[in-house]
């Protein structure tokens, strides 16, 4: 999650039933619930209360006399005059009417006061990438922080085959689409004050990539926006700046895509800025990624020299990019320095490292990993064949053919950066548009992160961005 999002992605849960009142059943369609028994109103008492109330009915009729019904017979003078004076004393006051109230204002239009930001508005972001289709909807909390009411990420590979031909395939648009539908149907279920839906370097790189988005539109309503790769480095680094703690001085935040891989270097002074992103320095989007690097080198029988091939590749790439180097400390490390890795590649690694029966981001996101381990697990993965990797749980079938294209990329950006150790971050651009979108908005200003619980009530704003 982003900027330190409180962990985990279950939905608000919904209300307990009422329980029943004493004395009151709690059916459940024509039967009695909790195998409570019934009994007919009607039935007559028995034992001695029943030959009680019958000593109360009068002396027994006389044979042959037929006992008139309660009020069948007429009313007396008597009756009739007791009856017009208990119905003038029971006579109802004359209504007051009162002028109309009027209609509150929609909660669009009504201005906001220093509590307004309500505890229960929401935030939605999508990120369409070359490999995944990710939503977060989440609503803030603590400044610098929100909670997850719900998720979804499928892995859809949008860009596969995008390499060898330059268009989206027809099966992987398919893919994307559906899974899109899903995203369309959570969003129409809440009320969103404000989302934003991006698509990045599968769509920016396709010929096709703008009829896509077209057809995206008209079959589930959403309009997704091509960002640019300086952007997408943003966003990234907007989504991880919790995770850079207050002694560190330099960083370099990677994000290894499906398509791309963006890389920031960012250097923080002593005026630390609220917004990391304010703090980088130099930036660069390389075009690879671990589909596209998977598909050029191979990604299901990968040897030692693929893997040193893959990584020469990405070096290369990265040897054009003009940044200086960063003032090294007496160890020949940068001082105060560390990684930032956000990626499928990096949190793979920490749940190998981590050895977990199943992956769980709550002990992944965030950890450290020395240089020592990266390298024992990169070595580790490298000596599994595709089977193996397939049968891992922190891997399975769908990332087995592309995560020793992730560690190559991983492993050149360690030879340029070397770094005594590296923090893993399962959070991205989603977890960046959320903490953009609320900042903007101001929801963590003083005063006005969150509103007193009695308050609580009001209406959420639910103006779109799309």
């Amino acid at each position: 999650m982003s900027g330190g999002a409180d962990v985990g992605t279950q939905s608000r849960p919904s209300p307990p039933h009422a329980s029943p009142r004493p004395g009151e059943q709690q059916r459940h369609g024509a039967g009695a619930s909790h195998g409570e028994t019934t009994t007919d109103r009607g039935d007559a008492p028995s034992g001695r209360k029943g030959r009680r109330n019958r000593n109360r009915r009068g002396p027994a009729s006389k044979p042959g006399h037929v006992r008139p019904l309660a009020g069948s017979e007429p009313p007396s003078a008597a009756q009739k005059a007791r009856a017009a004076d208990q119905a003038l004393l029971h006579k109802p006051a004359p209504a007051k009417l009162h002028a109309p109230r009027p209609a509150p204002a929609p909660a669009a239009d009504r201005p906001r006061g220093p509590w307004d930001f309500a505890s229960d508005d929401l935030y939605a972001a999508l990120d369409l990438g070359t490999n995944n289709c990710r939503l977060l909807i989440a609503q803030p909390t603590r400044p610098g922080q929100f909670r997850v009411v719900d998720a979804f990420s499928r892995i859809v590979r949008l860009g596969e085959g995008l390499g060898a031909t330059g268009r989206l395939s027809q099966d992987a648009m398919d893919r994307a689409v559906e899974a899109l539908r899903i995203c369309a149907s959570k969003l129409a279920g809440r009320d969103i004050r404000r989302m934003r839906l991006i698509a990045t370097e599968a769509c920016r790189a396709a010929e096709n990539g703008e009829s896509f988005l077209e057809r995206v539109t008209a079959e589930t309503g959403l309009k997704l926006e091509i960002i640019n790769r300086e952007t997408e480095a943003r966003l990234a680094v907007s989504g991880c700046s919790s995770l850079v703690g207050r002694e560190a001085r330099s960083v370099v935040l990677f994000d290894i895509g499906g398509g791309s891989s963006e890389i920031a270097v960012i250097r923080i002074a002593d005026n630390r800025s609220s917004r990391l992103a304010n703090h980088i320095t130099h930036w660069t989007s390389l075009p690879v990624g671990v589909v596209t690097l998977s598909e050029r080198h191979g990604g299901r029988d990968v040897t030692p020299d693929v893997f040193e091939a893959m990584t020469a590749e990405v070096g290369d790439m990265l040897s054009s990019f003009d940044c200086p180097d960063l003032a090294l400390g007496a160890d020949g490390i940068p001082e105060d320095f560390h990684l930032i890795g956000t990626s499928g590649t990096v949190t793979t690694l920490a749940g190998v490292h981590l050895d977990l029966p199943r992956y769980d981001r709550r002990k992944v996101d965030g950890l450290w990993l020395t240089d020592a381990e990266v390298s024992a697990m990169q070595a580790k993965l490298l000596s599994w064949d595709y089977a193996g990797r397939a049968a891992n749980p922190c891997i399975g079938p769908d990332r087995a053919d592309l995560v020793l294209a992730g560690c190559a990329i991983l492993e050149a950006i360690r030879r340029r950066w070397p770094s005594t150790r590296m923090r893993v971050a399962d959070r991205g651009l989603r977890e960046g548009l959320l903490t953009d979108m609320m900042a903007d908005d101001g929801v963590w200003r003083r005063g006005r992160s969150r509103r007193p619980q009695a308050m609580s009530q009001t209406t959420p704003q639910t103006t779109r961005e799309r």
